[in-house]
C-alpha cells in the first residue's frame, strides 16, 4: 500500500506575489486561500519571504514564494524543462485559450497528444502551465499494462547505453 495519499502543494519561485496572484486567481480562477510572511529559518536564519496558496477542486495547491532579497534567475522555462499540467473540462479548452490571447498571455494549443488535448500559457514569472482535458481513452492509454510503460523505459535506457 502507498503511503502517499496525494498531492498537497507544488511550491515555485515567484518575482511578485500580487502579479502571480493576478493570473493564478483573476486568470486561471484558482483561489487564494493562504498567504503568510516567513521571517525566521527552521534553523535560525533571518529571512523575508511570504509563501502563498491557490487551492484546486481536488484540494491540492500551486504554492508560490516571493523572496526579494535571494538570488534567483527567472527565465522562460522550454516544457521539456518545466511546466505545471493542471485538469479542466474539455469545453474550458476554447474559451480559456481566447480569453489567454484576449488577455495578451503567450498562448498555444489546442496541442493532440492523444490521450489528452492541452493548451498552454507562461505566467509572469515564466513557467509553462498546461491546460489539459482527458479524452474517453485517457484510463487505457495511462495503464501500464496496456501501455507498456515499463518495456518502453528499459528500452529508451538500452539505446542510450547503446549510443
Amino acid at each position: 500500500m502507498n503511503m502517499l495519499k496525494g498531492l498537497h502543494h507544488n511550491a515555485y519561485r515567484c518575482r511578485d506575489s500580487e502579479e502571480t496572484r493576478k493570473f493564478y486567481e483573476d486568470f486561471l480562477g484558482l483561489k487564494l486561500v493562504n498567504a503568510f510572511e516567513i521571517k525566521e529559518t527552521k534553523t535560525g536564519r533571518t529571512t523575508k519571504a511570504l509563501h502563498s496558496f491557490y487551492r484546486m477542486d481536488d484540494g491540492s495547491c500551486l504554492a508560490f514564494f516571493e523572496v526579494p532579497d535571494m538570488a534567483f534567475e527567472f527565465k522562460p522555462q522550454h516544457d521539456y524543462d518545466l511546466h505545471i499540467a493542471l485538469e479542466v473540462e474539455h469545453s474550458q479548452l476554447k474559451p480559456m485559450m481566447a480569453k489567454g490571447k484576449a488577455a495578451g498571455i503567450e498562448t498555444r494549443g489546442i496541442s493532440d497528444h492523444q490521450f489528452i488535448d492541452s493548451i498552454y500559457f507562461r505566467d509572469p514569472n515564466g513557467y509553462v502551465i498546461e491546460l489539459t482535458a482527458k479524452r474517453p481513452n485517457h484510463e487505457q492509454a495511462m495503464d501500464p499494462a496496456q501501455n507498456k510503460a515499463r518495456e518502453s523505459l528499459a528500452a529508451w535506457q538500452a539505446g542510450k547505453a547503446a549510443r
